[in-house]
This record gives structure tokens, C-alpha cells and sequence, in this order.
């Protein structure tokens, strides 16, 4: 049974037809889609992490809100640049939030992608260290947050003020298991790899930095077969979670013909371009009648392979326009692909709470 989610990448700021001009309102505004979308029976509400620009940039305030609003929905990020975090101070944020939320947090972290600051991880107060790249930053911060997260002792105990006790002391507070939903965002074949020795989840967006010439659903597939391989021969003793991103609005009435009726004809094919450096293949956007995307997502190789599918929506149209377009992608496209709301969807049409939506 396939899992599906909201991808929101919060932005927010003072320009024509948005309906999300402030902070505030995309962090309100996020926390109201995600009880509209629980109400609708899906399975999760992410959120992109990006400094330095007007998005979400600090996830654990907004998603320990949303756990206080809802009861059974999963909770996430997809992703957090750990280049930018204090591994020690994130656990404990991570598992405060996860112990507020009963266990369903689900965090997506990785290297990063490229932002508008220069160097932003050092102006936090990180930098590489000798012959260490980014990449290597990152990987370190992320081996010693998952130790952290895990209940390893990360410092000597001082036996003056610790009662006595002696050895390494581990964070608190801890959320046992949240080690295990733990996700790495992975931009190629090799870092998907990578991921599964370390025993984190595959987290795969809707692009990646290599090209072999092959559609990317294809690609991606082929990323995620080679994680479960890698999986395998690491020898870890449960299932991990897969999750691919993809973009997907039903044109199903005449508002998201006149927001989105051009993109349809602009977005339907993979594109191919550099990136950060690299050759990269951005997937094609689902655009278009239900029936018709519905049956074109059934046939995606990756969405087959995955057991949790993550629908970027376009946060700054607001509250309502969001939960309209994925209570159509419930009723109408995700049980093409196997997926099944859990709990009956209603015929009345679900809407934000208002004050945070317009």
C-alpha cells in the first residue's frame, strides 16, 4: 500500500497573486493544510528547509505545531541542509518534536542543494575542516546527529554535578526509534548507495545530478534498486522506507486550467541541464486531465518502486486552493497507483480554517 504526502517548500513574499505574502502566513498557512490534509485520509505533511530566502527555514517550531493539531498524520522535512546544523542541538530539537508528535516524525536531511548565500554554512559558524569538502561537512554533522538521535554518549559526564555518574552522557531528552525515520536526500545513484550503508531511508526528489541518457523515472528507478541492493548487503534487519517526489495538479476545473493550463504544455517532458556543476535530469510535471495523469503515474517506474510518493504543491496560491487540488489528486489520481485514503474521503469539499488561507 503506497503512502502520499504534501511537499511544501513555504514560500512566501509580497508579489502579485500570492496569497502567502508573509512569514507568518506560510508558517499558519502550513500548519492549516496539514490538518486539511489529514482530514482528507493522506499519509503525510513535508517541508522544505532552505536558508537565507523567504521559505521555511526552521522546521521543528512549525512541525511541533502541526503535531499538536493533528493525531495520525506523518511529519517531516524533505530536506534539511545539515551542512548548517549543530548535529547535538538538532537531536535534541528532533526528538522533542517527535515525542510531542507520538512517534511520527519523519526527517529528511542531506548535503543540500544550491541556495542564494555564499558560503551560508560558514556564516552559521561551519566550516569544512582540512581536505574535507561540504559534502564531507555535511555527512559528519549527519553521522553524529544519528548517533545522537540513536542514545549514544556524546560527552564526558562530570561526576561534580552529574550525582556521581561517570562515562559518556547521551542527549536528552530521547524519542526511541526516531533513528529509523531518519531519510537521506539523495541526488545520485551513488549517494543512494551511500545512504543505505548508513541505514538511513532513500528520500529522491524530483531531479538528479547525473543524466545516463534514460528517462528519469527510469533513472530513478534504477537509483532506488540499487539502494535496496546496497540495503541488503549491509545486513540491516528491517525494511527501509523509499520516497520519490513528484509534481502533480488535475486540471479538473476552470481555476487550475487558468493557474496552471500553460505549464501543462511547458512541463510534460524531462529536461536536461548543469546544475551546481553537474549535468542534471529534472523529472516532468503531471499536468493535465485526472484520468489521463493518473494513468501516466500508474506507468512511472520510480512511483512503482516507492512506497511513499510526496506531491509538491504551490503553497503561495493559499490554504484552500492546496486542499482543493489534493483532495482531487485523492479521489482521482493516487488510487491509479495504489494508493488508499485512511479514513473515508467526504463529499464535502475540505478548506482551511480560514483566517490563515486568505
Amino acid at each position: 500500500m503506497k503512502r502520499i504526502g504534501f511537499l511544501s517548500f513555504g514560500h512566501w513574499g509580497p508579489v502579485r497573486g500570492s496569497r502567502t505574502r508573509s512569514a507568518a502566513e506560510a508558517l499558519l498557512q502550513g500548519i492549516e493544510l496539514a490538518s486539511a490534509a489529514e482530514e482528507l485520509g493522506l499519509d503525510g505533511a513535508f517541508f522544505r528547509v532552505h536558508h537565507f530566502a523567504r521559505q521555511q527555514a526552521s522546521p521543528f517550531p512549525l512541525l511541533a505545531a502541526i503535531a499538536a493539531r493533528t493525531s495520525r498524520i506523518e511529519l517531516g522535512t524533505a530536506v534539511i541542509d545539515m551542512r548548517y546544523e549543530n548535529p547535538l542541538y538538532m537531536a535534541e530539537e528532533a526528538a522533542a518534536t517527535d515525542l510531542i508528535s507520538g512517534g511520527r516524525l519523519q526527517l529528511g536531511i542531506s548535503r543540500g542543494s544550491p541556495e542564494p548565500a555564499k558560503n551560508g554554512a560558514a556564516a552559521f559558524g561551519f566550516v569544512p575542516g582540512p581536505g574535507e569538502s561540504d559534502a564531507d561537512m555535511a555527512r559528519r554533522h549527519a553521522a553524529e546527529f544519528l548517533r545522537a538521535v540513536a542514545g549514544a554518549g556524546v560527552v564526558e559526564a562530570d561526576p561534580r554535578y552529574s550525582g556521581g555518574a561517570t562515562g559518556l552522557l547521551p542527549i536528552q531528552p530521547r524519542s526511541k526509534g526516531l533513528e529509523e525515520r531518519i531519510w537521506w536526500g539523495a541526488g545520485t545513484r551513488k549517494t543512494a548507495v551511500w545512504a543505505a550503508e548508513q541505514g538511513m531511508n532513500l528520500m529522491s526528489s524530483t531531479l538528479l545530478t547525473e543524466d545516463t541518457g534514460v528517462p528519469f523515472d527510469e533513472l530513478q528507478a534504477e537509483q532506488i534498486a540499487l539502494f535496496r541492493e546496497a540495503w541488503s548487503a549491509a545486513g540491516h534487519r528491517r525494511e527501509p522506507r523509499i520516497s520519490v517526489s513528484r509534481s502533480v495538479i488535475p486540471l479538473a476545473d476552470d481555476e487550475d486550467r487558468q493557474y496552471f493550463g500553460l505549464s501543462a504544455l511547458r512541463e510534460s517532458r524531462d529536461q536536461v541541464g548543469p546544475l551546481d556543476g553537474a549535468l542534471t535530469r529534472f523529472g516532468k510535471s503531471y499536468i493535465g486531465e485526472p484520468d489521463v495523469i493518473a494513468a501516466e503515474l500508474a506507468n512511472d517506474a520510480a512511483v512503482k518502486a516507492a512506497d511513499t510518493v510526496l506531491l509538491t504543491v504551490p503553497n503561495q496560491l493559499g490554504v484552500d486552493y492546496n486542499a482543493k487540488m489534493l483532495e482531487s489528486i485523492a479521489t482521482h489520481v493516487a488510487p491509479a497507483f495504489g494508493w488508499r485514503p485512511k479514513i473515508p474521503i467526504s463529499d464535502e469539499p475540505v478548506r482551511g480554517a480560514g483566517l490563515a488561507s486568505t
